[in-house]
């Protein structure tokens, strides 16, 4: 497993893009330990826990992991959770700690029996309803820091006490978390060569301690290496196992599907391919490691990755530098972060939590199906203003039974489809032998059999992203696709983005009325397919074809 870990090829990249991944996640780990109910210095246990340990274990060789604000809402709900029933922060220590720690376990077993293959079913409504959810927790929990007022504890309590928001604030706290939005938006217009969130972080916590405004602080921060925190765990009572399992078991799914989606987008970038399994196992390892000292639970971040690759990352070391800049900031400069102001941290989540906020899927709900409409807002509202762990599992629930309906309703139609949608392009058709037989090393044709339904979404894409350089044009039959939903339209976006950024000519032929008004609702035609590469039968997409190659050569 630690074959090539130690690669120092790319030493200066790497040791660059750790650092400026490290100065990134900084004032985040930071404002997540807040906003977990743990403090700020649980937020860098986290970051520096996860992500050395994920980077020397993980499938993914340039990711940066730590607390993201997926994993940090629902480490605040098992807080609050927590407390309730034990009664103190401090008697619930042992719950906390353990659920963060069976999470880590629980990841490290998806990886060994590979469950990786199995997170590209969740529908993409489920997934963006739950993460436009933990956007709007975030936005709306930190309205109260913002306000220099002590944070409620659930999105609830902060819209029945919306009178004391107002009738309370504090001027200097506003001004201060003003401040930060404000450099967050706009110092990056300036240079991109700093991360706007730590300018902000420094010159807002500058401003507030020079000008000795009276406003809620972090405070005291531990400094040196952290202790065991494994003392509660074995005396946790039993009437606490159910919610144990119950989180312990979101944290991991979400970590997983957090990371992996973060990985994705880390291949992208660097054209390579990470191991998935092997991923979630060093995601678990960290995780594990990092309740055992009392840091929260973390992911993949897609910020900090991006910022690396970007910055030279290209190997494990890179990941791990990120890591152990954290714990260089833990050992000395811990006294300086107690100074920084909560509405400070405030002003750096508010943004961060709008670009959960999957505003692609929300400006869709007129376009895309109904039923994955539907799915989408019920999975918000639950996130947003209900539990966590019921949003999920009522989205899946809903998105299966609505799925099974579809299925049922063009089974009652009489439409000849395969069990799903699916790729057959080893042998052509009769109608496509003459033009295969000529244009072979040119143009590839490809078969689609039935709905293209959320559980093919990724296979699609695999099978389109595995089409050679060579190939100027690509053929996609939709004669036997009636129906698209919300997913496989996205999947069909991302994969034509993909062909177009390799100059790849793509058209469409037999577009039956269903998927051709959802294409044109959302603008994949005529903005990425234009209306002339949309043919009614496979002849005609030929007779285009002969004289475009014909021109070329």
């Amino acid at each position: 497993m630690l074959k090539g870990i130690f690669d120092f090829s790319n030493l200066k990249g790497d040791l660059t893009g750790g650092l400026v991944a490290g100065v990134v996640a900084l004032p985040l780990a930071l404002a997540f330990g807040v906003q977990s109910g743990l403090g700020a210095i649980a937020g860098l246990y986290g970051a520096i826990g996860v992500g050395i340990m994920a980077a020397l274990f993980g499938g993914t060789l340039t990711q940066a992991s730590g607390p993201t604000g997926p994993m940090t809402v629902v480490s605040a709900a098992l807080v609050a959770s927590a407390i309730e029933i034990a009664g103190s922060l401090e008697s619930a220590m042992g719950i906390i700690i353990l659920t963060f720690f069976l999470g880590g376990i629980l990841q490290i077993l998806f990886g060994l029996i590979n469950i990786a293959s199995y997170i590209k079913y969740f529908p993409y409504p489920v997934v963006s309803g739950f993460m436009s959810g933990v956007g709007l927790i975030i936005v709306i929990l930190q309205l109260f820091p913002f306000a220099g007022l002590d944070s409620a504890k659930s999105t609830i309590s902060v819209i029945q006490d919306l009178p004391r928001l107002f009738a309370d604030f504090n001027w200097h706290a506003l001004a201060l978390g003003g401040l930060t939005v404000i450099i967050y938006y706009l110092f990056p217009k300036i240079t991109k060569a700093v991360p706007s969130p730590l300018v902000a972080l420094i010159v807002a916590s500058l401003a507030a301690y020079f000008l000795k405004w009276d406003i809620p602080v972090i405070g005291e921060i531990p400094s040196g290496l952290p202790s065991l925190q494994l003392d509660g765990i074995l005396s946790v009572d039993s009437s606490a196992y159910y919610l144990i399992a119950e989180y312990a078991l979101v944290l991991a799914v979400l970590g997983s599907i957090d990371s992996l989606l973060t990985s994705v987008i880390a291949d992208n970038m660097t054209k390579t391919k990470h191991n998935s399994n092997r991923e979630l196992i060093g995601q678990g390892i960290g995780n594990a490691l990092a309740a055992m000292f009392g840091g929260i639970p973390g992911a993949g971040a897609t910020k900090g990755t991006v910022v690396n690759i970007n910055s030279g990352g290209r190997t494990r070391l890179s990941g791990m530098f990120h890591g152990l800049f954290l714990l260089a900031v833990l050992l000395g400069l811990g006294s300086l972060a107690a100074h920084i102001p909560l509405a400070v941290l405030a002003g750096i989540l508010i943004p961060i939590g709008f670009k959960i906020v999957d505003t692609k899927g929300l400006k869709h709900l007129t376009n895309v199906p109904r039923a994955d409409a539907i799915v989408l807002v019920v999975v918000l509202l639950f996130t947003t203003f209900g539990s966590l762990i019921q949003a999920v599992g009522i989205g899946l629930i809903l998105a299966s039974l609505l799925f099974m309906k579809k299925a049922s309703d063009i089974g009652e139609e009489g439409i000849q489809v395969g069990s799903l949608a699916g790729f057959d392009g080893e042998k052509p058709w009769k109608d496509e032998e003459d033009f295969f037989e000529k244009y072979k090393d040119k143009v590839i044709i490809k078969h689609l059999y039935g709905p293209l339904f959320f559980g093919f979404t990724s296979h699609f894409k695999d099978q389109l992203q595995e089409i050679s350089s060579d190939i100027e044009a690509l053929i996609i039959r939709f004669d036997q696709v009636p129906y698209i939903d919300q997913s496989g339209l996205y999947a069909m976006e991302d994969a034509l983005l993909d062909l177009q950024n390799k100059k790849v000519t793509v058209l469409l032929t037999g577009l039956q009325t269903q998927p051709y008004d959802l294409m044109t609702s959302i603008d994949i035609i005529p903005d990425v397919i234009p209306e002339e590469h949309i043919f009614d039968d496979i002849e005609a997409s030929f007779g285009w074809l002969r004289t475009q190659l014909r021109d070329v050569h």
